[in-house]
């Protein structure tokens, strides 16, 4: 891969592919943006079972998932979206960045864009 960071997400969930596609135009994410599905995971060093648990972002050899990886993003998106990523990067908005992630994230088939597949383990998808 190069050496430009990489954002991984579930190509199949409806709103996984929205909120990237979301930051895509509104943010301007300054990665390359790839479905785990489609992507060489061991060469980034990513399991498949945590790129289907979570969205990735891979940089200089370090995997950031979940709500650090929306921090990730904002920061390297520049202003005004990097004080942002900074700040959800420190206790106590870290802990609740992750809390709402994670709820979000068992929530995803319920949400906008998001599809009954979303909820159903990978194999049966």
């Amino acid at each position: 891969m190069t050496g430009r960071p990489v954002l991984i997400f579930d190509g199949d969930c409806g709103f996984c592919t929205t909120s990237v596609r979301f930051a895509e135009r509104r943010i301007g994410v300054r990665a390359l943006v790839v479905p785990w599905q489609f992507a060489d995971l061991p060469a980034l060093g990513v399991t498949r079972e945590r790129a289907e648990r979570e969205v990735l972002w891979v940089q200089g050899g370090g995997v950031y998932g979940g709500a650090q990886a929306v921090a990730r993003l904002l920061i390297a998106a520049g202003l005004p979206w990097s004080p942002l990523g900074f700040a959800l990067r420190v206790p106590p908005l870290r802990w609740a960045a992750q809390g709402l992630y994670r709820l979000i994230a068992g929530n995803r088939h319920r949400l906008p864009g998001g599809t009954p597949a979303c909820a159903l383990p990978q194999d049966r998808r």
